[in-house]
């Protein structure tokens, strides 16, 4: 992991991925933090705690970038390669623990995959 410098900002949306182990969306978290930081700040400092390997990002329905907290990954290698789920009608987004091989392909370099399932999450399906 870098070196990453705690500024309050910093801290605060760390303390946000602390709380749960959910995804966040970047929307989310700019209406969370609306009267405290502008939101190129949380856009700078999301950028830079991915850049760390601290937080990974991925696309979700429409669009929508998410955020979650890494497992074991490095400033200069993200190593957590998992699919993610997202719920249709509570809208909850979550890594699922599924480790992922992607796939050797002749005469290409893969270097960044994602993986979106959506569907009814357990506290729908009840």
């Amino acid at each position: 992991m870098g070196i990453i410098r705690k500024t309050q900002s910093v801290a605060a949306l760390l303390n946000e991925f602390e709380k749960g182990s959910n995804a966040i969306s970047a929307i989310e978290l700019i209406k969370r933090f609306d009267t405290e930081m502008n939101k190129t700040t949380i856009y700078r400092v999301l950028d830079k705690l991915e850049d760390d390997g601290v937080l990974h990002s991925f696309l979700g329905k429409s669009g929508v970038k998410w955020y979650a907290k890494c497992n074991g990954c490095s400033k200069s290698k993200h190593s957590d390669i998992h699919p993610h789920f997202q719920c249709l009608s509570c809208g909850k987004v979550d890594c699922l623990d599924i480790r992922m091989r992607i796939p050797k392909i002749p005469n290409r370099e893969v270097v960044f995959s994602q993986l979106l399932l959506q569907g009814e999450c357990e506290m729908c399906c009840s």
